[in-house]
């Protein structure tokens, strides 16, 4: 399989999960606005995703991954279907067991997650509330994320990538459908996080059931596949749980500061991740079993080469995606969320945070190349001491950048943080000789750097005054908003072309 055609397949359902994340966003924004019901429900969404960045995307699939991969190319189907069996029946028990004790826990969670709302009773209770209706969605998810490990790994690349759309479309009939029935409303939210979390699963089982490798309930749990997995989650668990509690402590600040801090980081966030989730993410998927492939295979010089194509491909495409954001911030927040109780002011508010985010955004992206370089070799212990740092470094950052920048300030640090840990990446890869770059960097960045610039000085002169994106009816706003995106893209292809740059020099093939 060419990876190009994989990065593209993923991308675009990953882009279709965006658009309808982004609708799901502007009818959440406008029928509850930007205050205590959807600071509530976010901090609610917030800790089940948490949990399964920890359980399933973060620390499991960084160990159960390069595993299965050198199980299929070593050991045949039999045994690799023994390990699947074993690691998805502890897997389940062990979430299960988890969500049972966030149902009951969660006046305790919410305490911790956002201690700030103990000032407002009816706001914490609204909490705890939605806790109780979301911890379930845990469940769901990390079979999913399982599923989705063993699809990556027999390159199925684009049935995982669909799955969030039905998540995005359950809260979507849950906001306009569901929500006058339910007192308050916003309770309708968390009954579509668990709807969407079914849905998800039940898209996923017959793809599982084509290729052979739908998991079966076992009692043994004796594969030797099994207690490695269990062995590399510890520090995995670890090194997840720094970034997330890196993100929590960062609500925690927020919880504190002016009502409606943590809707602006959030809707700030969901346009940073547009960029993050259709490059960083998809590009992390397609690398990691090709890159556990070259590992199983002992083929490091391959191993060296799709590294540098990831980052050259990050580079290409990151940092026009960053200057978008921070230029054309006011106009794509006022497209998507100035509506109804989405005022002026929360506009002001969440471009503040988008473009404090924006300038981590290459860093936020690189971290999802660079890492698999270390946990396609199963080595774990390097990614989670430099996690370690970056979360000392960002609440430090918090600290510095909170009294004179509020919200925007935790969203900074974020960004910088990211880039800290990128960097230091980058430097270990490096180091160990695990990655060597290939000839021409310094051409090719200065190409890169030239036809951003470009782009960047055209979208600042053509996206006009942000009270006209204030005052102009939607139609308005999207046919403009329209033709900036579509001017930007041209203009930025259009100059590397001139440059020299073609599709093909960035063909690759999977590993088998």
């Amino acid at each position: 399989m060419n990876l190009l055609k994989a990065l593209a397949a993923v991308s675009s359902m990953t882009l279709l999960s965006r658009i309808l994340g982004f609708v799901r966003d502007a009818i959440i924004a406008r029928v509850f606005g930007a205050g205590m019901l959807t600071d509530a429900f976010f901090v609610a969404f917030k800790i089940p995703n948490l949990l399964r960045r920890l359980f399933a995307e973060g620390a499991f699939s960084q160990a159960f991954v390069p595993i299965l991969a050198e199980y299929k190319n070593r050991q045949g189907h039999d045994a690799t279907q023994t390990l699947v069996n074993q690691v998805g029946t502890a897997l389940t028990l062990a979430l299960v067991l988890v969500a049972l004790l966030g149902v009951v826990g969660a006046p305790w969670v919410a305490y911790v997650s956002a201690p700030g709302f103990r000032a407002d009773p009816d706001k914490f209770e609204l909490t705890v509330t939605l806790l109780r209706i979301t911890f379930p969605y845990i469940v769901f998810i990390s079979l999913v994320a399982l599923a989705a490990g063993i699809l990556n790994t027999h390159s199925k690349f684009s049935v995982p990538a669909f799955a969030p759309v039905l998540l995005n479309v359950a809260m979507i009939v849950a906001a306009l459908w569901l929500a006058p029935y339910f007192d308050p409303p916003v309770l309708a939210l968390g009954w579509g996080v668990a709807l969407g979390g079914v849905l998800q699963l039940a898209w996923m089982l017959p793809h599982l059931l084509k290729i052979r490798m739908l998991p079966r309930p076992t009692r043994r749990f004796d594969d030797p596949g099994l207690k490695r997995v269990l062995k590399l989650m510890a520090p995995a668990t670890l090194g997840v749980s720094v970034a997330q509690i890196s993100l929590l402590i960062n609500t925690i600040f927020a919880s504190f500061l002016a009502s409606g801090s943590v809707s602006w980081l959030y809707y700030a966030d969901r346009l940073m991740e547009f960029p993050a989730g259709m490059l960083g993410v998809a590009l992390g998927t397609i690398l990691l079993p090709s890159l556990a492939k070259h590992y199983a295979n002992d083929n490091p010089a391959d191993y060296s080469k799709l590294l540098d194509w990831g980052l050259r491909l990050t580079l290409l495409l990151a940092l026009p995606a960053a200057a978008a954001l921070a230029v054309l911030a006011v106009p794509l927040i006022t497209t998507l969320f100035n509506y109804g109780a989405f005022g002026a002011h929360d506009v002001v508010m969440t471009q503040q945070a988008l473009v404090a985010y924006s300038l981590g955004l290459v860093g936020l992206i690189l971290v999802k190349v660079l890492a698999p370089g270390f946990y396609a070799r199963q080595n774990i212990r390097t990614p989670v001491k430099i996690a370690i740092v970056t979360l000392v470094a960002t609440q430090l950052m918090n600290l510095a950048f909170i009294i004179p920048l509020g919200h925007a300030g935790l969203a900074l640090s974020i960004g910088l943080a990211a880039c800290l840990n990128a960097g230091l990446l980058l430097h270990l890869l490096k180091k160990h000789r695990i990655y060597q770059p290939q000839p021409g960097w310094t051409g090719y960045f200065l190409r890169v750097l030239l036809a951003v610039s470009l782009m960047a000085a055209m979208l600042f002169y053509a996206k006009g005054e942000s009270q006209w994106w204030l005052a102009a009816g939607f139609l308005d706003r999207v046919i403009r908003l329209s033709l900036l995106v579509g001017g930007g893209i041209v203009l930025y292809f259009a100059a590397l072309g001139l440059m020299g740059f073609r599709p093909r020099q960035f063909a690759r093939r999977a590993a088998e």
